[in-house]
């Protein structure tokens, strides 16, 4: 029964973005650029006839792509979503697979406010389909009850400072060291992001599994990745994530639609991962034509389906082995 617990999830999936006008679209998953996330790692497609390479990898995310049909304005695709596989080369886990469903959508002309409501409307949506299909709920979420902070406010709760007035590498190292000493610091180089995500990983993130639905907003500048800065607080970062359960389920940019701040920020992303790992990805030229086309203001998201499937109804990966 497990594959027609997600079946029956994949399909609610499809019914709530039809019937609230998204149109189901699909992108190449052999791509010339499978993203840029420095700590993401993608497959790349080799010919089996002469052990060559393509030149193509296995899309990490339908992202740029996905970007590029925001871009067509002729085409009218204001409201898109995509169900596929995307592929990462890390080890298997229950909450990692080397291959797996991702739900990612955009809303061109909206803010990530609205794909803030989309989310917790289609969690809701998908309970009340999978109930009636006869699925599995776990009873956390008989009485669903959102719950929202900013990075900025947990961290002042749990560890007592504000994270924004350390937003230089050397000085949050010094904090950690001092105030942290049972959080470990490597001996070698670490970026600003690394250290964070060590004291976050450490001390903030265990709170998280007694919650059914958390959504974490505004993370701090460094982190902005591909989304903008808060115009009136431009040390934070227009970007959400959601955690059911103390897993990460989601991840929202408003999305940065400056082309030559994006080239600035893979940049940095290109050195940072020839430094940790030996190898650079081609240029993401897919995404830079969407921003050279225009590409409008809009919002997007990603969110892992087997997680969702698990945090809904307790069932693990049904193609897990």
């Amino acid at each position: 029964m497990r594959l027609r617990y997600q079946f029956a999830l994949v399909q609610a999936i499809r019914n709530y973005f039809t019937q609230n006008g998204f149109i189901d679209v699909l992108t190449p998953p052999m791509v010339q650029n499978p993203g840029m996330e420095t700590h993401i790692h993608p497959f790349e497609v080799f010919a089996k006839k002469n052990n060559k390479s393509s030149g193509q990898f296995l899309h990490t995310s339908p992202e740029f792509h996905m970007k590029e049909l925001l871009s067509l304005e002729e085409e009218g695709f204001d409201k898109i979503f995509n169900i596929s596989y995307c592929f990462r080369d890390e080890p298997s886990s229950p909450i990692h697979r080397s291959q797996f469903l991702m739900l990612e959508w955009y809303r061109k002309n909206e803010r990530y406010e609205k794909i803030m409501e989309d989310c917790e409307r289609l969690v809701r949506h998908c309970l009340q389909e999978l109930e009636n299909s006869g699925s599995p709920i776990k009873k956390s979420l008989q009485n669903f009850s959102p719950v929202k902070a900013t990075v900025q406010e947990l961290i002042k709760d749990e560890c007592k400072f504000d994270i924004l007035n350390f937003l230089d590498t050397s000085e949050l190292k010094r904090k950690i060291e001092k105030d942290f000493k049972d959080v470990p610091l490597p001996s070698s180089y670490c970026d600003w992001d690394d250290y964070f995500f060590l004291l976050f990983l450490n001390k903030v993130e265990p709170k998280f599994e007694s919650i059914p639905y958390l959504l974490l907003y505004e993370f701090p500048a460094p982190l902005a990745a591909l989304s903008t800065l808060k115009e009136d607080e431009p040390r934070v970062c227009e970007r959400f994530e959601i955690y059911m359960n103390g897993v990460e389920l989601c991840n929202c940019f408003n999305e940065l639609t400056d082309l030559e701040m994006q080239k600035k920020r893979f940049k940095q992303q290109e050195v940072d991962k020839k430094r940790l790992y030996g190898y650079e990805l081609p240029k993401p030229e897919v995404l830079y034509s969407a921003l050279e086309k225009g590409l409008p203001p809009s919002a997007g998201v990603a969110l892992g389906v087997e997680r969702l499937l698990a945090n809904l109804t307790g069932v693990i990966n049904p193609f897990y082995n």
